[in-house]
């Protein structure tokens, strides 16, 4: 799917869902495999994980935010 090269942008929700969780705040250094949130959805908990280092740029969502699929979360810069 993302090319060995290619420069990680973006979190977009994988699924509709519930945000129960975030790790990670605007700034935060990123290490990939590193935990960002928690989404539930279908009564089931989906830890969201780096796929890239990356610093933070933008944390869009907080806890208890109901989001869509496709929708962006996390910026990175």
């Amino acid at each position: 799917m993302l090319l060995h090269h290619a420069k990680v942008s973006e979190v977009k929700a994988p699924m509709p869902g519930l945000v129960l969780k975030v790790f990670v705040t605007e700034g935060s250094e990123v290490l990939k495999g590193d935990n960002l949130f928690i989404l539930e959805a279908m009564k089931m908990e989906n830890i969201i994980k780096a796929t890239a280092d990356v610093t933070v740029k933008t944390v869009k969502i907080k806890p208890g935010d109901k989001v869509e699929k496709g929708q962006v979360l996390l910026l990175f810069k």
